[in-house]
């Protein structure tokens, strides 16, 4: 990645978000069912989309790529865990959008729902991934561990995405495509919750892409420290 990679995936997130609030809150017009409401289509799917598919997805797949002994690198372990901490991020959006969503909806700001419970549940693993990482000082050792994690708590996301289909549940299915294959949205509407896709996945690669090279750049200090003192111990046995 060249040095103005992320500072242009940065503004075209801006653009693109940019247009999401104009259409979704200014252009677009209300539901027949839920009034102005609707307008969090614009926002709450793209968001959960991105934490559950996109971010995670990078992790684990990255994660998938570390254990692998050909595609096995620093930068893998790197990039699975800077996403992980991005998807922590989404989640935690996804909730406290869906939530505020939910009150006006259900009456309720909270519902023990399959769906809703399933994600806090993968927000949960997910600072446990977290915290794995901080448990051990051992690089290698740290990696593969959190690696193992990862694939592991990726089966909780089937469960996320079937959880409207298997159980009963207050949250609503698909929002843009029924079981069918039709769509649910139409017009201005579906135009403006597609940009908002588009906008919150590149906003995630900013993230992703300044979030690599921080920690790319804390490794780096660490390990200039780490021969500093090294080097220190090397010339007082010398002396």
């Amino acid at each position: 990645m060249t040095r103005w990679s992320p500072r242009w995936w940065g503004w075209i997130s801006v653009v693109l978000l940019a247009f999401t609030a104009v259409m979704g809150l200014w252009v677009t017009p209300p539901d027949q069912v839920q009034g102005d409401l609707v307008r969090l289509l614009y926002i709450h799917p793209a968001i959960a989309w991105v934490a559950l598919y996109v971010s995670f997805g990078t992790a684990v797949v990255a994660a998938g790529l570390y254990l692998w002994p050909r595609t096995r690198s620093e930068g893998m372990d790197r990039v699975s865990y800077c996403a992980m901490e991005i998807s922590v991020l989404f989640i935690a959006l996804t909730l406290v959008t869906g939530s505020i969503w939910g009150r006006p909806t259900w009456g309720v700001w909270w519902a023990w729902d399959a769906r809703l419970t399933s994600t806090a549940i993968l927000g949960v693993f997910e600072v446990a991934y977290l915290a794995l990482r901080r448990a051990n000082e051992d690089a290698e050792l740290r990696a593969r561990r959190s690696a193992v994690f990862a694939l592991l708590t990726a089966v909780n996301v089937p469960i996320i995405h079937f959880s409207v289909i298997w159980w009963k549940t207050l949250h609503q299915g698909a929002s843009v495509l029924t079981s069918t294959g039709a769509l649910n949205v139409h017009g201005s509407m579906l135009w403006t919750m597609l940009v908002s896709f588009v906008g919150f996945t590149t906003l995630f690669v900013w993230l992703l892409l300044r979030r690599v090279a921080l920690e790319s750049s804390r490794d780096e200090r660490r390990r200039a420290r780490l021969d500093a003192a090294l080097d220190l111990r090397r010339r007082e046995g010398v002396g």
